[in-house]
Order: C-alpha cells, then structure tokens, then sequence
C-alpha cells in the first residue's frame, strides 16, 4: 500500500514537460528597464510635444503651436524646465515597466519554443511571439500610458500648482480609477493592441537583420555586435516597422468614435499631427533603449555564467 505502483510493462512513458519559467531571466527585465528610463530622460520633451501636437484640435483652452520649436520654446517660455518635464514619472515608469517586461516575455516565449523546436526560429514566429509579449505588456502598463498622458496635458501647470487636476502620478491613478473605473485606466486600450502589431514587426525586423547580418559576416547568429551595429539595426527595424483616447479634455465613447470626430473635425491631417516630433523621438529612442539592453543584458547574463 504505502508505495507508489510500478509502471505497467508497454505504458507510455509520461510526457516531458517544458517549464516556461526555466526560460525567464530576470536580466532581460533589468536590462530592457535601463533602456527605457534612460531613453525617456533623454527624450521626454519631444514626447511632451508629439501628445500636445497629437490633441491639438481647436479647443480654446488648448495653446496653440506653430511648429516643434515653437511649441518647446513656449512651453520653456511659460512653464520652465518643469514644463517640458510634465509626465515624466508615469513614463519613466511606463517605458522602464513596458521594455523592461517586453523583453522579458519576449525571451521567455522565444527560448521556450525554440526548445520546442530545436532550431532558431523564423520571422513569422519573431512576429508572433514579439505580439504575444506585446499584448501581455500592455494589460499591465495600460494604465501608467493613460496617466502620463493626463499629466501631459495640464497646460500651464508648471507654473501654477492650483491649475492642476493631477497632483503627480499616484493622485492621477487614483481620481482616474475613483471617477472612472477600471475603464478609464484602460482608455486607448483597443488601439494599442494595434500598436502592438508595430512593435512585434519591429522585433522581427530587428531579429532578422542581426541573425542575416552575422551569417553576412560568418559568424554565430547571437554573437554580440558593436555599438553602432546595434544602432543601426535598431534604426532600420524601426524604420521598417494613443493620445486621443486617454485625453481629459474631450470624452470618446470608442475607437469608432475618435476616428469619426477627427475626420469629420480635422480631416486627413487630424491623424498625422505629432507625426514628426513623434519620428524624430521614436527612431532615437529605440536605438539608445536597444544598445542599452543588449549590453546590460548581456553584462548581467555574462555574470550569471561566470557563477555557474
């Protein structure tokens, strides 16, 4: 009775199971959380612009701006340093938390099916499994992109605390959460799910062209490249490769919504405001958040070897 009975002559053996969180390495997370915050340091007031640019529709309490350098100069102007600063807690936590946990998911499900397969894998599975990370990221930082973008814009609050509905992060999570609910911190949602599908044709591109570009040079398709090689490929993966939602000055009921309002108000060009800020800040981003993370990533990974 007390023991287990053998194994039936001829039974199937059990079937091996692969663990997914043998897969997960936590300096993925430190590393793609480097990249992030530092990227946002150093480019947060051309983020500040492209959202200001992006909701600039005709409302009277909105400033109204010429172009990108009159938009920073104005906002320096009025507001000082503090000014071109607004939001930038939520998205230092918001681009940390974001490529910290892409590419975390992103290494877990890539080395987890490459088992499976034995092989590297494809571009179609870099592009799936980049979504399946894309999509999982943005369940949990949905709400950080909505509170950023409220803090954002508070016009004029850099110089007069009492004109602000937000106080800083926390206090915008709350009233949000306590005046709208749960589907108020998940506004803009729908549309990052699109926004996904960029990021994981980013990710593939990216895959794609160090793995082609190492064989190009006959060398191991995961060899460390040079800092400028990583800035390239990062360059190029983006150039291959949701503001009005979250705003607090205008009440959408969807995504059908938004899309009618801004044709029917701006036309055409309502949905290409913020586009240069927007790739002027993006393209340099992604290169410094991408050379960030894979040296850091692969520091910590080289340590972690080191103590085995």
């Amino acid at each position: 009775m007390g023991a287990a009975a053998p194994e039936m002559a001829g039974s199937p053996p059990a079937p091996h199971v692969r663990p997914l969180f043998r897969h997960v390495r936590y300096e993925n997370l430190v590393a793609g959380l480097s990249g992030g915050v530092l990227s946002t340091l150093v480019l947060h007031p051309l983020d500040l612009v492209k959202i200001r640019f992006a909701v600039s529709d005709g409302l009277e309490l909105r400033p109204k701006y010429k172009g990108i350098l009159h938009c920073l100069t104005t906002v320096w102007k009025h507001e000082g340093l503090r000014g071109l600063y607004q939001g930038v807690t939520p998205n230092m936590w918001g681009a940390g938390a974001s490529w910290g946990l892409y590419f975390f998911f992103y290494n877990a499900i890539k080395a987890y099916k490459e088992e499976a397969k034995l092989e590297n894998l494809g571009a179609t599975e870099h592009l799936v499994s980049a979504a399946e990370a894309g999509v999982i990221t943005l369940c949990i930082t949905n709400p950080i992109w909505v509170t950023k973008t409220r803090l954002v814009l508070q016009y004029d609050a850099g110089v007069d605390s009492s004109k602000r509905q937000y106080k800083g992060m926390f206090d915008a999570l709350i009233k949000i959460y306590r005046n709208e609910g749960i589907r108020g911190l998940y506004k803009g949602f729908v549309p990052g799910l699109f926004g996904t599908s960029h990021g994981a044709l980013q990710f593939m591109a990216y895959e794609q062209l160090k793995s082609k570009y190492n064989k190009h040079r006959n060398r191991l398709s995961d060899m460390k490249l040079s800092t400028l090689e990583y800035i390239t490929m990062a360059a190029l993966s983006k150039i291959f490769a949701v503001a009005r939602l979250q705003d607090q000055h205008n009440t959408y009921s969807g995504v059908v919504d938004v899309v009618c309002r801004t044709w029917r108000k701006e036309g055409t060009h309502g949905f290409y405001k913020g586009i240069i800020p927007n790739v002027i800040r993006v393209t340099p981003a992604c290169c410094i958040t991408f050379v960030v993370y894979e040296n850091v990533s692969r520091f910590l990974l080289d340590i972690r070897k080191e103590n085995n």
